[in-house]
């Protein structure tokens, strides 16, 4: 009866893998296609510079959409899609370079989370700390954390080199080479990787939401005074007037707490999944995680490549309408030459 039982529940799970292989199949090469044409529009349009945005917070958003295309190239493209069409790509395992994949991947990933840390850090700064603002939120400042962090990113993950194989495994785990039996299992493995996952992304979990809701308590205190000192907003007779400081204040606060939101938001199942397999591994506490917490963890992460073009368009006019100025121009390029 316990041995049917367990039969039943290892076909439940092989179903619910072959559906979410199908799933993937479409759903990952989509993204992709998807993923590169706009984080490299987002990166055009706001390194001219005509959205709007200071120097500073401009500096932050291209960063973020770099690291952004570097995770979809790295993870994306040359991970999960051999990983799903693992019969077409299974020459792949032939090539002993994964570790070095992997040290990359990494990388790029510290660099895309804590980009939105000191992203988030900075308009803290803007909106709590008025002194300091002058002094630390210039273009000189912003390019300077983001190549430290970057630095810092790439020291961090050398370690991953000397730790994993360099062959393949073709099999969605957190990490994506061949580990030997030992270390795996080793106390010394364990600590290096919870390490990595309460640096990336669990302390900047923490800093981004201590962050925002000290500047979301400035900036309702700072509203309630400056509404106060307008006559509760109303003009002589009675017509509530135009706030321009207050809409930038209301425009900049939505930015930021859209963009963190969607950040926790989509990482969250990721990094359960992944503390409680290492859990298992070790044999600490034995956690069963569901296979939908696996396979939806690492398609939200993915999906996280893509989505601030989005936030980008649905929070700042200008930047929509400088999108829409890049979608016409080859339209409009193409109707010249053939009214020609």
């Amino acid at each position: 009866m316990e041995s049917t039982r367990i039969t039943a529940h290892w076909l439940r799970v092989l179903r619910i893998k072959r559906v979410f292989r199908s799933i993937q199949r479409v759903y990952y090469p989509l993204l992709a296609a998807v993923s590169v044409p706009v984080n490299l529009m987002t990166i055009a349009i706001l390194s001219r510079g005509k959205c709007g945005l200071s120097t500073c917070v401009t500096r932050y958003l291209v960063a973020m959409a770099a690291a952004d295309l570097m995770l979809v190239i790295l993870d994306l493209m040359l991970r999960h899609i051999p990983i799903v069409y693992w019969q077409e790509f299974s020459f792949v395992q032939s090539f002993p370079v994964c570790k070095v994949h992997a040290a990359l991947l990494f990388a790029a990933t510290d660099c895309s989370v804590w980009f939105t840390v000191t992203f988030t850090f900075d308009r803290f700064v803007s909106i709590c700390c008025l002194d300091f603002k002058i002094k630390y939120c210039t273009e000189r400042t912003a390019a300077m954390v983001l190549w430290t962090v970057a630095a810092l990113s790439c020291c961090k993950n050398v370690f991953w080199y000397f730790m994993l194989t360099g062959r393949y495994l073709l099999t969605n785990l957190p990490w994506f080479c061949g580990v030997a039996g030992s270390v795996r299992t080793s106390r010394v493995w364990a600590a290096v990787e919870f390490s990595h996952y309460i640096l990336t992304p669990g302390i900047p979990f923490v800093l981004i939401l201590l962050f925002n809701a000290f500047s979301v308590r400035h900036i309702v205190a700072a509203s309630r005074a400056r509404w106060r000192l307008r006559g509760q907003g109303r003009g002589a007779c009675g017509q509530t007037t135009r706030d321009p400081e207050m809409e930038n204040r209301r425009k900049s606060i939505i930015l930021l707490l859209v963009i963190s939101g969607n950040f926790i938001l989509l990482w969250s199942l990721f990094i359960i999944y992944a503390v409680c397999y290492r859990i298992s591994t070790l044999g600490l506490v034995t956690v069963d995680v569901n296979i939908f917490v696996e396979q939806i963890g690492f398609m939200l992460q993915l999906l996280s490549c893509c989505t601030n073009t989005g936030i980008y368009a649905v929070t700042q006019t200008k930047y929509r309408a400088e999108v829409k100025r890049a979608v016409k121009y080859p339209l409009d390029a193409i109707v010249r030459f053939v009214s020609r």
